[in-house]
């Protein structure tokens, strides 16, 4: 796992990261299962299940998933992820170190959380779990900063990666999988200010960040949205997203 202290940071914030963090789009779930029917789905990084809740309703919807096995290394993630989706319960376990038997599953899909992993190891972990021929598919939601005022946004709370990053960075999978496809889907969500304030509050920099340097991205945050033309004066704002998934088959 790459930079352990800032990819745990996140069970401290897990109540606002599950209320905050933007949700998959449904078309981008059934593009990351490449249109088959998966009897069993890994959630790898699953944090509080926002993932997991998204694969659980197309299984009840009678869609591709059949069941959803959530697998997330930080404890406080790992309980609310089951305070939040009655019924599962995350097992514990990391990218590097998976706690299921070689060729358990169907499909392995990664909610934001593909860019912390140690990759090397992750590969070999994911592709001896899969069956021969399953689908893994890292899935990011990535903010649209062709929007003026959300690529200030990035610049004030060092939001980190970018579109590109993904698509660039990190189209491959190694050699036990098919050349990774690419796969994008636009949509927004609605926030008050103060709401968007809260979701930057469960980002690892601010996580990891001294009291002084929260406060000068807090009173940045709050001068962006008292005098930017497009956020002035307003009650919500569309936050745009791309989100993206990479997927590949095991060889």
């Amino acid at each position: 796992m790459t930079d352990p202290t800032a990819a745990l940071s996140f069970g401290a914030a897990a109540a606002e990261y599950d209320r905050f963090r933007p949700r998959y789009p449904e078309a981008a779930l059934r593009w990351a299962l490449d249109g088959r029917h998966a009897a069993r789905v890994v959630d790898l990084g699953a944090g509080t299940g926002i993932l997991t809740r998204g694969l659980l309703a197309l299984a009840d919807d009678g869609g591709p998933v059949a069941h959803v096995v959530p697998v997330e290394p930080d404890p406080g993630m790992r309980a609310h992820l089951a305070a939040a989706t009655p019924g599962t319960s995350a097992l514990a376990g990391s990218a590097e170190a998976l706690p299921l038997p070689d060729g358990s599953a169907d499909a392995v899909l990664v909610g934001q959380a593909y860019h912390w992993f140690d990759r090397a190891s992750a590969h070999a972990e994911v592709a001896r779990v899969l069956c021969p021929g399953g689908t893994f598919a890292p899935v990011w939601n990535v903010r649209d900063e062709g929007v003026g005022w959300v690529a200030e946004l990035t610049r004030i709370a060092h939001l980190g990666y970018h579109a590109d990053d993904v698509t660039q960075r990190y189209a491959d999978f190694g050699a036990a999988f098919t050349p990774v496809e690419v796969g994008e889907f636009a949509h927004t969500t609605t926030l008050t200010p103060d709401e968007v304030v809260g979701m930057l509050h469960t980002r690892s920099y601010w996580l990891t960040a001294d009291a002084d340097e929260r406060r000068r991205v807090d009173r940045e945050l709050t001068e962006l949205f008292a005098t930017h033309p497009d956020l002035a004066g307003r009650e919500t704002v569309e936050l745009p997203y791309r989100t993206l998934v990479l997927r590949a088959r095991s060889r």
